[in-house]
């Protein structure tokens, strides 16, 4: 009888125990929800950024931003608003996208510009900044200042017999590719081109990609997994979303990108070691300003950039050649003029035409370049922008601008013959101000040379594009879906 009594009674608590969970669990969701409306609630109608337009999604959580930077439609998909929204949109709380090319000028250049935001973060490198993820001028100074003088066009111009070497070797590559009759991967060639001649100017030490002569060159991997941090450079900005990134990558490294990762720390290592005091080489110029540790980030750091964009730019060319087989011919046709007159390669006017325009639609760099407003705020046309709130423009809005370039998705290098104002001040490859791509200038000179150097051998003779367009996840540093850019040589 007792022992029937006390088991009711301890099913009488565990009922009541059970009821008080049930109902506690109820007040915590109930909590929970109505914390995010109310924060959904004021980010939308209250916060300082509510009256700029947009998807309201977007202004109640960034992870409206983060999950399209993450497949890899952001920028598509910031476009298609800006049609619907106008010219200033905001895609996150506390971020905007600008598609207006008067916005350049306060944003990235007077005044040195507004600071970098903290999505920078997560291009550091074994969790030391660069020249490139520094936040402030002033923490980029003394590594840029030693090494920029590298980067003037009279230092490139005095290695011009190195590099010429290697853009003759890379036409080679490309002929002995064409041979084969298969199509060709022209961006495993280009990125080959590019790393040998970034190392060749700059460390003085050839890579050595181009005679590889692999389906993928050893640096590739590496390349691709630093590319894959644009995946991750909406997600919460900081210290916590290096970390998930950190973790996600770790979870996802395979055997090949450990090995190529195993590769690059080897090569660029040794040039530390063996670098030689005041020969002007970029390590020798950054061990006078830097340890040795971060001497070797920023060698990789190169080895990364030098290579990715550069390799980009001049496959999207070749490809836009390939298709435009009366481009081509129009350039074939001038390159020679500039050979027989024997003129600068560089200053051959239709060559840089195509230059501009395969940079215009090449996509190596598409998304916004986020900066943060500085103390005090910003105005910007109706809107204000208080200190802090994520600010930025786009080169894939910029260079699709149909009033700057009419039919912006055809490739007219002719419309360069004649470039205004307007067009120069859109063209935003390389970004703008202070914090420009500190080796635009390189770079112009490597994708120019490249492209002379191939034409002046007619390799593209008879070529033909595989595909009818150039696919890309739409990253910071965008990525080739199946890294295959494929063009079909003519065969012998």
């Amino acid at each position: 009888m007792i022992r029937g009594s006390l088991l009711t009674l301890a099913m009488a608590h565990i009922e009541n125990l059970q009821g008080l969970i049930a109902q506690s669990l109820l007040l915590a969701a109930f909590a929970i929800v109505s914390a995010i409306f109310c924060r959904c609630f004021y980010r939308i109608y209250l916060h300082p950024l509510s009256s700029v337009p947009g998807p309201k999604l977007a202004a109640c959580t960034s992870l409206w931003l983060a999950y399209h930077t993450y497949i890899g439609d952001e920028c598509t998909v910031v476009y298609d608003l800006h049609r619907k929204y106008g010219a200033v949109l905001r895609v996150a709380p506390n971020d905007v996208d600008i598609a207006d090319k008067d916005a350049l000028e306060p944003i990235y250049i007077a005044r040195g510009g507004f600071p970098k935001t903290p999505a920078y973060s997560k291009f550091d490198i074994d969790g030391h900044t660069t020249i490139f993820s520094s936040l402030t001028l002033p923490e980029r100074a003394t590594r840029a200042k030693a090494v920029a003088p590298l980067f003037s066009t009279a230092s490139i111009r005095s290695s011009q017999e190195a590099l010429r070497e290697v853009f003759d070797d890379f036409a080679k590559r490309l002929q002995a590719e064409a041979r084969t009759g298969r199509p060709v991967n022209v961006l495993n060639v280009t990125r080959a081109m590019a790393i040998d001649a970034v190392s060749t100017y700059l460390f003085h030490e050839r890579y050595g990609a181009i005679t590889e002569k692999t389906e993928s060159m050893s640096a590739s991997p590496f390349v691709d997994s630093f590319a894959g941090v644009g995946a991750f450079f909406n997600i919460v900005p900081g210290k916590i979303g290096d970390f998930v990134m950190e973790v996600i990558e770790r979870w996802s490294t395979t055997k090949n990108v450990e090995q190529s990762h195993g590769l690059i720390d080897q090569y660029t290592r040794r040039l530390i070691q063996t670098a030689i005091p005041k020969n002007g080489s970029y390590q020798s110029r950054l061990l006078e300003k830097s340890t040795i540790t971060q001497s070797q980030i920023e060698l990789k750091d190169v080895c990364f950039a030098g290579t990715d964009s550069t390799g980009m730019n001049t496959a999207t060319i070749l490809w836009y050649l390939a298709k435009h087989p009366e481009i081509y011919d129009r350039l074939r046709q001038a390159v020679m003029e500039s050979i027989n007159n024997d003129e600068d390669p560089t200053a051959c006017a239709y060559l840089r035409g195509v230059v501009r325009e395969g940079l215009r639609l090449s996509w190596a760099n598409p998304i916004r370049l986020p900066r943060a407003v500085p103390a005090g705020g910003w105005k910007y046309r109706d809107y204000y922008f208080p200190a802090g709130t994520s600010v930025g423009v786009a080169a894939f809005q910029l260079h699709q601008d149909s009033s700057v370039f009419p039919e912006p998705q055809q490739f007219h290098p002719e419309r360069w013959d004649n470039a205004d104002d307007e067009m120069l001040t859109a063209f935003f490859a390389f970004g703008k101000g202070t914090r420009a791509c500190i080796a635009q200038s390189l770079a112009m000179y490597e994708v120019t040379m490249a492209i002379f150097t191939v034409v002046k051998a007619d390799v593209l003779r008879g070529a033909s594009i595989v595909g009818d367009r150039i696919e890309i996840k739409e990253w910071f540093n965008s990525k080739v879906k199946g890294q295959e850019i494929l063009i079909q040589f003519a065969s012998n």
